[in-house]
């Protein structure tokens, strides 16, 4: 079973993939104001590579982002690859 969980302080937060209640990997972000935060970094467990995890994790901050009408700054490299491979992610870029 898969589930992922937000954590957010305000400043910078989190989104961690858990499978089977182990950590499956995480991406974390940073607000960059009000309306836009920047996805810093994904990284996925070493036993769970492979599995599509770190796409997920993006997929999650981009349905946050679509819900609250926020826009995402994606710097980290895994994020910025899925971004630049999706045409339909741009309507939450920045």
């Amino acid at each position: 079973m898969i589930r992922i969980e937000k954590e957010d302080d305000g400043k910078k937060g989190r989104f961690v993939l858990y499978a089977n209640e182990k950590v499956g990997g995480e991406m974390t972000f940073t607000w960059a104001g009000p309306t836009k935060f920047i996805i810093d970094h994904t990284g996925v467990e070493d036993e769970f590579a492979g599995k599509g995890f770190g796409k997920k994790l993006v997929m999650a901050a981009v349905e946050f982002a679509r819900e609250k009408n926020l826009k995402i700054m994606p710097l980290c490299p895994f994020a910025k690859k899925v971004f630049d491979k999706d045409e339909s992610l741009q309507d939450v870029r920045f």
